[in-house]
């Protein structure tokens, strides 16, 4: 039997479970997804579109579709949360990582993908000093 992960948005309105049954983990760095994030990329996992449960807040989901490509965000009305939709072919869910309350067992295979479209100053984050919180 497969593990099922609970998720949801920011505010908790839309609550929803996932079966830990994901065949790829992509880091976007696509423009789309740098709009959709507001950051260098996007954190998603990828699944069968059947394999999600919605709990609450089913009705709070709104969704704009990219045109011209696969993606759309879809999002939570109450606090602008992306969570999980299934693309415009229906061939997959897209989930967004954080959405998750726990770390899946089972990732598939990890992506990085749209790497020609990355932000410039992505390639100059390796030093960075890193804390714990915000810096004082």
């Amino acid at each position: 039997m497969t593990n099922k992960i609970k998720g949801s948005c920011l505010c908790g309105a839309v609550t929803f479970k996932i079966r830990d049954d994901f065949q790829a983990f992509n880091f976007c760095h696509c423009e789309q997804c740098h709009k959709t994030t507001g950051a260098a990329y996007a954190a998603n996992l990828k699944t069968a579109p059947g394999n999600i449960e919605w709990l609450s807040g089913k009705e709070l989901i709104k969704q704009y579709d990219v045109p011209g490509r696969e993606i759309r965000t879809v999002f939570c009305s109450n606090c602008g949360c992306n969570v999980p939709y299934v693309n415009h072919s229906r061939t997959w869910l897209i989930v967004p990582a954080g959405s998750l309350e726990t770390a899946p067992k089972n990732t598939g295979q990890k992506q990085i993908i749209f790497w020609p479209e990355r932000h410039e100053w992505f390639d100059h984050m390796g030093g960075i000093e890193k804390f714990d919180g915000f810096r004082e």
